[in-house]
């Protein structure tokens, strides 16, 4: 990432993100956030008063949006070309870091909220996955998809391609992701050849 005089939010969020793919909530600190960021520590209070938790929470929104606004884009063109933009986004992000970073999303979801209570980083993934299996039930069901299997399919789409993220990164290969894309691939044609 190359430096800037004066850092921004949006900077200061995408790093975070990134730091989060990587390690995972609980291992990153605001102090280990601003470095990657290459923001000073200060700037990184000052934009995110509330500490780790807001900054987290943006950092999962952020990610979240993104992978939103390709799937919008791209589900225009049909669910396999939607599946194909979220898989390549994906292999992109885990191929690039050296299979050091996954799914912000994911991290967040898979660890301990610091309380007893929900955190609002675990809300956001929430509204994140809930978010990317919406537009891909409607993508399904604008392609003529029985309306009540579409759901389950998209579901079934997020999970398998977290899970593949995360069998890659562990595999240091790209085998498993593959694998998820022909089979889902597979079963998007066998929906959209039964409608309701």
């Amino acid at each position: 990432m190359a430096k800037a005089s004066a850092p921004s939010r949006d900077r200061i969020v995408a790093g975070a993100a990134d730091l989060i793919s990587r390690r995972g909530l609980n291992a990153a600190s605001i102090r280990e956030v601003a470095r990657h960021a290459q923001a000073p520590l200060g700037s990184t209070y000052h934009y995110f008063p509330e500490g780790k938790q807001q900054l987290a929470t943006e950092a999962v929104r952020y990610a979240g949006g993104a992978v939103a606004r390709i799937l919008r884009k791209e589900l225009d063109a049909g669910p396999v070309a939607g599946l194909r933009a979220f898989l390549a986004l994906w292999r992109g992000i885990v191929v690039d870091s050296d299979f050091r970073a996954g799914c912000p999303v994911l991290a967040v979801s898979v660890e301990e909220p610091p309380a007893e209570e929900v955190g609002p980083a675990l809300v956001a993934a929430a509204e994140a996955f809930e978010e990317w299996e919406r537009l891909l039930a409607q993508g399904l069901r604008d392609q003529g998809a029985d309306p009540e299997r579409a759901p389950g399919l998209a579901a079934l789409i997020v999970a398998s391609v977290e899970g593949a993220i995360a069998m890659c990164r562990a595999k240091r290969t790209m085998r498993p992701l593959d694998q998820v894309a022909q089979q889902l691939e597979v079963l998007i044609a066998d929906a959209l050849a039964r409608p309701a």
